[in-house]
């Protein structure tokens, strides 16, 4: 466990994309495209068991984030109990993506928790030990994410590997915490 307060480093996350850019190529319609110079593409794909709402969108093309794109991620990480939302950090965005492609696999993240109100997140400290007084959840700087295909360790084993910010591990209840605050790690 590492207790380092390093901040986001865009040289971490571009050597992420870097390494994984010849495996997510092939799964792009423009990877012809992209394969010729055409430019690095990020995409996010998630799905919420709450709403029934799924998301797959290129959100990133040639070093620009795409603002419609956004504004989509945006909705959907929304706090669904009062279906308030606010602006993603896109740092966050790139960490998802980044550990999704470093694991090898096409399936989408299920998204337990994305944006939380701080009307939510009041509710939630007061039934559970585990959430934080000051969640970055309310920031829009955080994502509780889970995969079918991958363990609770490889998921978090892949979102360390970016070196981008906070990593949780909550093998109890079956989910990854992925955020773009400081880098460290724990296990909840």
């Amino acid at each position: 466990m590492s207790n380092k307060t390093m901040g986001f480093t865009r040289r971490g996350l571009l050597g992420a994309f870097a390494a994984t850019a010849v495996v997510s190529a092939p799964t792009f319609s423009s990877a012809a495209g992209f394969l010729r110079g055409g430019g690095d593409i990020r995409r996010i794909s998630m799905y919420s068991g709450r709403t029934g709402e799924s998301l797959n969108t290129v959100y990133w093309i040639d070093g620009k984030y795409i603002k419609e794109a956004l504004k989509e991620v945006n909705y959907f990480m929304r706090d669904w109990r009062t279906g308030t939302s606010i602006d993603i950090d896109t740092r966050t965005l790139d960490i998802m993506a980044a550990s999704l492609s470093l694991m090898d696999t096409s399936e989408p993240y299920l998204m337990l928790s994305g944006y939380r109100s701080p009307k939510t997140n009041a509710m939630l400290r007061r039934n559970s030990r585990g959430v934080a007084k000051n969640s970055l959840h309310m920031k829009g700087q955080a994502a509780d994410l889970r995969l079918k295909s991958r363990s609770v360790t490889q998921m978090a084993q892949a979102a360390r590997a970016v070196s981008a910010g906070g990593v949780g591990k909550y093998r109890g209840s079956n989910f990854v915490h992925m955020d773009s605050g400081p880098v460290r790690t724990w296990n909840g």
